[in-house]
């Protein structure tokens, strides 16, 4: 059983403070999905933990999802529950609000928060993949005030996040996607209700008026170290319309960069296929199936 202390931080700066105290034996708990599932499940990571710190009770300075001009910010105390039912995210970034309804249960939707779905540093994260074929940036806020790093920078490597000692998320801010993007989202898990990604993907395209691709993004989860879009496959798309060999094609460019950078495992045979057909899954949900 592990001891710890538990504070509850009533300001922002409050929450710096205390990490800052701690000196990297505090951590932050907002919904409490994940971690209190891993202390209660006696994970190592959890060894060392001197204090939790409850940012439940600053939900008016860090739940929100704001519009300002061309970009979208979304405060880390979102819920998968606010992202699913945002009329912004339906209208600008409709991946992400799809991505988020097959995050666990309603229960889980209701507390799980953004903020602990990304610095939970899990690459099986629904809510990631639609950020980072975003370019998302994370507003990270300390002692000495906030920094921004892009998302994919964020991940500093296999289950680890940038955060100094005094550090924690503020947002996201994303770009909204061009008029007339449309996306997908698809994944793969042990079974259909209530499974964490095996794989999944991201996905966001847009014709010009001759029915050509003219914007495209993929980003696929659970097969690099780190997150990534895979631009090789991006670029397949362009200039081209919308079939069932492009699909195929765009898949397998997938899975090949996933070879290139990880070498072959003894997961390949299964992961090379699976990771073509959720690529194929997500672009036909983006174009409609009589694109299939």
């Amino acid at each position: 059983m592990f001891k710890y202390d538990y504070y509850r931080a009533e300001t922002p700066d409050e929450v710096c403070e205390v990490l800052a105290r701690y000196q990297g034996k505090a951590r932050i708990v907002a919904g409490g999905t994940d971690i209190m599932v891993q202390i209660r499940e006696k994970d190592k990571r959890w060894k060392e933990l001197e204090c939790l710190l409850d940012l439940s009770f600053l939900e008016d300075e860090l739940r929100y999802i704001r519009e300002e001009g061309d970009q979208i910010h979304i405060g880390a105390l979102t819920t998968h529950t606010d992202l699913e039912r945002s009329e912004v995210i339906k209208r600008w970034i409709p991946f992400l609000g799809k991505a988020a309804s097959t995050v666990g249960s309603p229960q889980i939707r209701n507390r799980g928060t953004i903020g602990g779905s990304i610095c939970n540093a899990s690459p099986a994260a629904d809510p990631l993949t639609p950020l980072i074929a975003l370019d998302a940036w994370t507003v990270i806020r300390g002692r000495d005030g906030e920094r921004v790093v892009t998302l994919k920078d964020f991940y500093t490597g296999q289950g680890k996040v940038g955060l100094k000692e005094d550090e924690f998320v503020k947002e996201f801010t994303v770009r909204k996607l061009p008029e007339g993007t449309v996306t997908g989202f698809a994944k793969l898990g042990r079974r259909k209700a209530l499974a964490i990604s095996r794989l999944n993907v991201s996905a966001a395209l847009r014709l010009d008026e001759e029915g050509r691709i003219d914007f495209a993004r993929i980003a696929p989860g659970c097969i690099f170290s780190t997150p990534d879009r895979v631009e090789t496959a991006e670029n397949i798309l362009i200039g081209r319309k919308p079939s069932e060999e492009l699909w195929r094609e765009a898949g397998k460019a997938v899975s090949e960069e996933m070879i290139r950078r990880t070498g072959i495992r003894w997961s390949t045979e299964y992961k090379q296929p699976a990771v073509e057909a959720i690529v194929e899954d997500a672009l036909i949900e983006c174009c409609g199936s009589q694109f299939a």
